[in-house]
Order: structure tokens, then sequence, then C-alpha cells
């Protein structure tokens, strides 16, 4: 049982750090596509900025939970799981971004 309230905790983290890397992505779109990543004025950096830091600690956290209910006893398992979570959090931002660019594009 504690090993399930362990999971179920860190799956709602883990749903939270794919929501702050889509929002990376959805916000650094238009200055790549621009080609202005290294010239992005101070709020850009801090919209982008902030939820990847935020993403990446979230992301940490929901694997050590993750690692606490599952490494010792099915650690294949563990592994597989980490491997499909850093495609999902890829995934996430290239969504993000695919997102924003669409909405900029058909205004």
């Amino acid at each position: 049982m504690e090993r399930w309230i362990t999971r179920s905790v860190a799956l709602l983290c883990a749903a939270g750090g794919l929501g702050l890397f889509w929002a990376f992505g959805a916000f650094t779109a238009i200055p790549v596509r621009d080609g202005r990543l290294l010239a992005m004025s101070g709020i850009e950096l801090q919209l982008a900025g902030i939820p990847l830091v935020a993403g990446g600690l979230v992301a940490w956290g929901a694997l050590h939970l993750f690692a606490l209910a599952d490494r010792e006893p099915a650690p294949g398992a563990y592994r597989l799981l980490r491997l499909v979570y850093f495609g999902a959090l890829l995934a996430a931002a290239v969504a993000g971004a695919v997102w924003s660019t669409g909405r900029v594009l058909a205004s």
C-alpha cells in the first residue's frame, strides 16, 4: 500500500514536470524561430528560465519518489521508467513549441 501512495504522489509530480516543460517549450519557440535565443529580453529569459528550472526540480523530485517506490524491488522497470519519462519531458517541450508556433503563425 505504501508503494502505491508513493507512486501516486510521484505521478502527480511527474505530471507537473511535464506541464512545466511544455511551458518552457511554448515560451522559447518564438525566440528560437526568430533567431534571437541569445538576445532575449529579461522578461523572456524569466518566462523561459523559470519553467525550465522548476520543471527540472519537479522532474528530479518525481524520479526520486519513483526510486523510493520502485528502485529496489524492480530495478529494470525503474530504468525503463526514467528513459520513458525523459522522453516524455522532451516531447512535452516540443509540443509546447509546436503549439506556440502554430498560434503565432495562425494570427
